[in-house]
């Protein structure tokens, strides 16, 4: 029986390697791992993102640019979730995420963490940010 890999997948329109670049500038070792890009007369826009991977933390997450347009977008009700043990890793990763974004839940105390945020960044992803 072969291993199952299940990773998430992040569709943008045109913005995916900014995004990646971005997401991998935050956290100390993440990485692009591979970068595809359209062609000429393929169905992308020439150099846009066919296919990328990239880690952050132990998380190996791919990306694409849609060449379909969507009804629907990123929606919360999926987030990436980082702990962290120090306030100071926390506030930076706040400052730079919410930074162009929204907060639905601000950088405070909450009944259930004596800190949290949950911040939809510039790109529409949503993390959950957690002192540990």
């Amino acid at each position: 029986m072969t291993q199952t890999i299940i990773q998430p997948f992040l569709l943008f329109f045109g913005q995916a390697e900014e995004a990646m670049n971005f997401y991998v500038s935050l956290f100390p070792g993440a990485k692009v791992l591979d970068l595809i890009r359209y062609g000429p007369n393929e169905p992308g826009k020439e150099a846009s993102v066919k296919k990328a991977r990239f880690s952050i933390g132990s998380q190996i997450v791919l990306c694409t640019d849609s060449t379909v347009k969507h009804e629907f977008s990123l929606t919360p009700a999926f987030s990436f979730l980082v702990e962290y043990q120090s306030d100071r890793e926390i506030i930076q990763l706040y400052d730079a995420l919410a930074s162009g974004g929204s907060t639905p839940m601000p950088l405070r105390a909450y009944d259930f963490s004596q800190k949290f945020a949950w911040v939809n960044d510039r790109f529409g992803v949503s993390w959950q940010l957690s002192l540990a």
